[in-house]
């Protein structure tokens, strides 16, 4: 079984793929932190983020076990990661590893912006989880404060679209629903309600295979 979730940055879809990866007990990959973390070796080295060759070399040392959240989470890791993930030479050493990870039994579940459409277009079940810019950008300075980190909403807002101009319309695997996605608007969900309708989707998918 594989669950491939879509959609855009602080949608809520890392959580719910989180969430839903220990429910059914299945192995968990944001393949965006595969970007982030070529992005940080680049920067820590001070090499060039244009430099394919040397991008998928790095690519190809890649631990997926020790990918660190926290640690690949900053504005700045981020915006180099963006800039970099329209490399094709890196985007394909990275969709081999992903679709590597996708084999895992009993199933999997990846997260990201191209896993429905390009990593794993014959996954089963198929998630785009999205919510309004401004619900997404409350969402994300909400969670930062939080953490007791500065935070400023109309920034956070201003590059959130920005980001989803720039994933929408790049030529190389722009974000998109697939064509067979079930799509999720959380704008007006919490975390608990976008998962219970996720589970049942997963649940319905996986009874008809049984049938």
């Amino acid at each position: 079984m594989i669950i491939a979730i879509d959609g855009p940055a602080a949608s809520g879809k890392g959580t719910l793929a989180r969430r839903l990866a220990a429910h059914f007990g299945y192995s968990h990959l944001d393949t965006g932190l595969t970007y982030r973390a070529v992005a940080a070796a680049l920067l820590a080295r001070g090499l060039p983020l244009g430099d394919e060759e040397i991008a998928i070399a790095v690519a190809r040392n890649l631990d997926l076990a020790r990918l660190d959240r926290d640690m690949l989470s900053s504005h700045e890791i981020g915006e180099a990661a963006s800039r970099i993930a329209v490399l094709q030479g890196l985007r394909d050493e990275l969709v081999a590893l992903q679709r590597n990870f996708a084999r895992h039994e009993p199933g999997a579940v990846l997260d990201g912006r191209d896993i429905g459409t390009v990593v794993c277009p014959q996954a089963p079940v198929k998630l785009y989880v999205t919510a309004k810019p401004e619900v997404r950008a409350r969402r994300r300075t909400d969670e930062l404060l939080s953490k007791g980190k500065d935070a400023d909403y109309g920034e956070i807002l201003a590059d959130l679209k920005r980001r989803d101009q720039r994933d929408s319309n790049r030529s190389v695997a722009p974000l998109k629903p697939a064509e067979d996605a079930h799509l999720l608007d959380t704008s007006e969900m919490d975390i608990e309600t976008a998962f219970r309708a996720a589970v049942d989707i997963v649940d319905k998918v996986q009874r008809s295979k049984a049938g």
